[in-house]
């Protein structure tokens, strides 16, 4: 690997000739391989590579393979293989290197895509490749990805032009054709696949491949014929089931899965499947928690499963930060849409001290009409700690500022979404060494948001999302503080309480789903968390009674999200939500926005 990661693609092959000419192939042969990881398709670099290889010999043994071997090395590798009379052999590093970055044209290459290849290379041999390269990449692939895979289906087509009644190479090839949106393909590929040699795995792409275009009789069909071929893949029931539900025949879907669980019922797709469809059928955040309990209690699935990211996606503190209620919020959004930021914003009552200095903060001014409730600037409970003072009425932070290194640090894991709130916690332990006393001025003092362009946007449009989103990160870092302390006693349950009891705030709904959080993966707190749940519930519920308490709806989400909370609790949540004004949704331009920034959260 060269030392300099940023040098260009032509820098590269200057030092790779420079490196010939001094007869140094070793270096030549690193600046080649850096050349091909950023242009794998460049015909200098082929060119220079093949300069390489005359002079030393074919040059496979200057790029050698270890468990720490270069992407471009790889690459390089794959070529002289090729051009070594053993194309097989190349073809499975550019599909290793696809699996590394499917985005990458790494197969983009005359050889890859020459119809003779397929007489020298075995239809076996190129299913298999097939296939490995479907496993790296999603399906269906994005528009924008799939140029990257072009060669890979140029490779499909002239392998079955070459072998056409090959069943397994036309059902790896149909699989791809699917992913890459070439669905009448995909269809006609499986389909003589089938007609070629009728088996389980061959009804299986085809019941795909007609899903995929809207065709759900002809899918379940084939479907249905591989279950024949196979009554003890529990796998396809799955898939069954999860076309019927994905066409709202609900009922039949579950009845396909208890069958699938009535034959084992630890059968994991199965049970991703039932948990998945239970929700939908219920919306029982029960199902879900079950699921998260499963996901952890069963580590080594046979592969992964999104069913619990996709029922958490979009819905409030399952996959998502709620956007801020009240006036304070809404003044905000309004100003961010008329782009007037000399605005003066008049607010009935006073805001909470986090609303309040947001808005203060973006620079607007703020005239109140009344006093409101003096309890409102007061915590919950007497004895809980106390984030803020007020001087003549205006909330000044009563904690330490934090230090630059953890503000930096939260600066990088902050984001308005996640897969799941397990996801969340996992995330969130990159906070664990932070000092308590900075992430609880995190809360107050809340960091500048990242030199991105989300996080420039965040800033510009809805200051009051990165407010929130570092206040949730702080309190979920709290979770990972001091985790060899038992919970009842421990500091990071007493501070988090604190906060919930504090004074009606953003903090408030921040602490209460780090609370939640914590049921989710840990059964044995659910009761406590449970407890302390619908005692701030009931509070909002009394408090809303004589005044505005903005946070109520989004607590009242916060408690529908909550494991073993009693169906009391639940009831109480679902009028809150029911009376309160609809949840804010961005406003235009912003919509498109939010769907960006409430996109799955991924770990590296």
């Amino acid at each position: 690997m060269p030392d300099d990661a940023a040098l260009s693609a032509a820098e590269e092959l200057a030092l790779a000739r420079l490196a010939l000419t001094e007869g140094d192939l070793q270096h030549a042969a690193g600046h080649v391989a850096g050349a091909l990881a950023q242009a794998p398709t460049l015909p200098e670099a082929h060119e220079t590579l093949a300069r390489l290889a005359a002079i030393s010999g074919g040059g496979v043994d200057l790029f050698p393979l270890d468990q720490h071997t270069y992407v471009g090395a790889a690459v390089a590798r794959a070529h002289l293989l090729a051009a070594a009379g053993k194309p097989a052999d190349g073809l499975d590093l550019l599909a290793a290197a696809t699996g590394y970055a499917p985005q990458t044209d790494w197969a983009g290459v005359p050889w890859v895509i020459a119809p003779e290849l397929t007489q020298r290379v075995t239809p076996e041999h190129v299913a298999r490749i097939l296939m490995q390269v479907c496993a790296a990449v999603p399906d269906p692939v994005p528009r924008a990805g799939r140029p990257a895979l072009a060669a890979y289906l140029t490779l499909a087509r002239n392998a079955v032009t070459a072998h056409p009644e090959h069943a397994l190479l036309l059902g790896a090839a149909s699989a791809l054709a699917r992913r890459l949106g070439e669905v009448a393909l995909a269809i006609d590929w499986a389909a003589r696949g089938v007609r070629a040699e009728p088996t389980k795995l061959g009804e299986v792409w085809l019941g795909y491949a007609y899903r995929s275009a809207g065709r759900t009789r002809e899918a379940l069909a084939a479907l249905g014929r591989a279950i024949e071929h196979d009554p003890d893949d529990l796998a396809v029931y799955a898939d069954i089931a999860g076309t019927l539900a994905d066409n709202g025949r609900l009922d039949e879907a579950l009845d396909w899965i208890d069958r699938a669980l009535g034959r084992d019922p630890t059968f994991d797709c199965a049970v991703h499947t039932a948990h998945r469809l239970r929700y939908l059928r219920d919306g029982d955040v029960a199902h879900l928690v079950a699921l998260a309990d499963f996901i952890r209690d069963h580590p080594d699935d046979t592969h992964e499963h999104g069913d619990l990211a996709e029922c958490c996606r979009g819905r409030p503190w399952l996959g998502q930060l709620t956007p801020a209620g009240g006036p304070v919020a809404e003044a905000l959004r309004r100003v961010a849409a008329e782009g007037d930021r000399a605005a003066t914003v008049r607010l009935p009552t006073p805001p909470a001290p986090s609303a309040l200095r947001t808005i203060t903060g973006a620079g607007l001014r703020v005239e109140v009409d009344g006093d409101g409730s003096p309890e409102a600037r007061e915590p919950r409970r007497a004895d809980a700690q106390r984030l803020w003072r007020y001087d003549d009425g205006v909330p000044v932070p009563a904690v330490p500022t934090p230090s630059v290194a953890a503000a930096d640090r939260l600066r990088q894991l902050a984001h308005p979404a996640w897969p799941h709130p397990p996801a969340a916690y996992d995330a969130a332990v990159g906070l664990a060494t932070l000092e308590l006393t900075d992430l609880v001025g995190l809360l107050v003092h809340p960091p500048e948001p990242p030199a991105t362009a989300v996080g420039r946007v965040l800033a510009a449009q809805d200051p009051t999302l990165w407010v929130r989103c570092v206040q949730v990160w702080a309190c979920l870092g709290l979770l990972h503080h001091r985790t060899d302390e038992p919970w009842d006693g421990s500091t990071r349950r007493r501070v988090l309480l604190d906060l919930v009891w504090g004074v009606e705030d953003w903090v408030t709904e921040a602490a209460l789903f780090a609370l939640v959080t914590a049921a989710w993966v840990d059964p044995a707190v659910r009761p406590d968390v449970a407890g302390v749940v619908a005692g701030r519930i009931a509070d909002a519920a009394a408090a809303a009674r004589t005044r505005p308490v903005p946070i109520a709806t989004s607590l009242a989400h916060l408690a529908l999200a909550a494991p073993a909370l009693d169906a009391e609790t639940r009831e109480l949540a679902a009028a809150l939500i029911a009376t309160a004004a609809p949840v804010p949704r961005p406003r235009n331009p912003l919509t498109r926005l939010w769907r960006r920034l409430t996109a799955p959260l991924r770990r590296p």
